[in-house]
């Protein structure tokens, strides 16, 4: 069985092309994100580099990660 020939958006293909070195699986970065969204959100100049090529290149942790902020933010409130 094949799929239908789909064209991709742009956006799509900027993710698939993004550099994702140093790789981290989305199991690594679930298991640091936590630690990740509360030390940025009590530092803003932290940085992970790794950490943050990965959200730049993978929606669903990007997503997870910005959940999360969005509640601890309100917990916070």
């Amino acid at each position: 069985m094949t799929r239908p020939n789909r064209s991709l958006d742009p956006a799509t293909i900027s993710r698939l092309l993004v550099d994702t070195s140093p790789y981290l699986s989305c199991d690594d970065c679930f298991a640091l994100l936590d630690e990740y969204v509360e030390r940025r959100l009590a530092d803003p100049q932290h940085r992970d580099p790794a950490l943050e090529a990965h959200l730049r290149g993978c929606g669903a942790c990007a997503e997870e990660a910005e959940a999360l902020r969005d509640l601890l933010i309100a917990d916070a409130g």
